[in-house]
């Protein structure tokens, strides 16, 4: 966690609303972090009374409370002025169609920068989307890794070349700097950061709540040739399914072929076309995910847990772990254990 708040008080989220915000992009943080408690049982659909809120979403506007512009038909009433930015443990800022300045010549208005200097050293930033340019004209994503939607990033780079752009992730976590794609990808990214919070648990409570996947890497690729396959064509669904259920088992490429009735070749073809990666590197992550949960939740020493989510050995886990988290198994269940998570670095690829 990025701030030093007092531990009875929830993690408080800012939403900087601005000029032509996107209406889904501004609802995102407070679908995904509002509905973010801690996993104790209980709890369906709706009905989160008794189980504590893990965090605050407020929103806010450069301006005193009142009307802001979105890309629809109809404006909305913002309750909190820039003031609120100075509570904020994490700031978000949804994309807008509206940037001026800061989209046409990478500056900040006055109001905005005004509105940016009221955010406490450290808290931590988070843009969806064209959010980002706000992030990069107020100097924050100097010499970091970023990215955004890939309509955008071509113009984006120009724009701010001192920041090393990524097209083609979904998000990227730079500890306490996150940017996201378009749109989905905001939801992504906000799931992710509750799991970097609080856990595989919480996170896949959130995303069950939220019916999205608890999921999706940040180094997937934002374009996926057949995201949707074709019903004329064979798809990789199933073999999916049936490599899930057996993560603790040795799974051949071959073997997930088969239960596609195609050819290697084929299958590896069809696969990196639905998912956006090849099967060896989902295979990965699935077990990466797996080993989270298992370290979270279960007693299991390290090589058991290593056997059960399909590395074999305890070096093959801790390895793949750095790999993808920066942190050992033994780390990784100590900071968990202890009520806040690592700083994942979601888009190395």
């Amino acid at each position: 966690m990025t701030s030093d708040r007092p531990p009875s008080r929830p993690h408080r989220v800012v939403v900087l609303a601005l000029d032509g915000v996107l209406p889904f992009e501004l609802g995102i943080p407070q679908r995904i972090f509002g509905r973010a408690r801690a996993v104790d049982g209980g709890g369906a659909e709706g009905r989160d009374t008794g189980r504590l809120a893990l965090y605050e979403v407020v929103t806010c506007s450069v301006r005193p409370p009142g009307p802001v512009l979105t890309d629809a038909d109809f404006e909305i009433l913002v309750a909190h002025g820039p003031e609120a930015l100075a509570t904020a443990d994490t700031v978000v800022v949804p994309a807008s169609y509206e940037l001026g300045p800061v989209y046409e010549e990478g500056v900040l208005t006055a109001e905005l920068a005004a509105a940016f200097a009221l955010i406490r050293p450290g808290t931590r930033l988070v843009a969806i989307c064209t959010g980002g340019y706000v992030l990069a004209a107020a100097g924050r994503l100097d010499g970091r890794p970023a990215t955004t939607h890939w309509a955008s990033a071509e113009h984006f780079q120009r724009l701010f070349p001192e920041v090393r752009v990524d097209p083609d992730v979904l998000f990227v976590d730079d500890g306490d700097v996150l940017t996201s794609a378009g749109v989905a990808a905001g939801i992504d990214l906000c799931v992710h950061l509750v799991r970097r919070d609080h856990g595989t648990a919480v996170a896949n409570d959130v995303a069950r709540r939220t019916v999205v996947p608890p999921h999706r890497d940040g180094g997937q690729a934002q374009y996926i040739e057949r995201p949707v396959p074709d019903p004329q064509q064979a798809s990789t669904t199933a073999a999916r399914a049936w490599a899930l259920d057996r993560l603790h088992e040795p799974i051949q490429l071959r073997d997930m072929a088969e239960r596609e009735a195609m050819s290697v070749r084929t299958f590896t073809r069809r696969f990196r076309e639905e998912v956006g990666v090849s099967p060896g590197q989902w295979l990965t992550r699935q077990r990466v995910d797996r080993a989270r949960h298992l370290l979270e939740s279960t007693g299991l020493s390290v090589d058991q847990v290593a056997r059960e989510a399909g590395f074999g050995t305890a070096q093959s886990m801790r390895q793949h772990l750095q790999a993808t988290l920066g942190v050992t198994p033994t780390a990784y269940r100590r900071t968990f254990r202890s009520g806040s998570g690592p700083r994942e670095r979601a888009a190395a690829r």
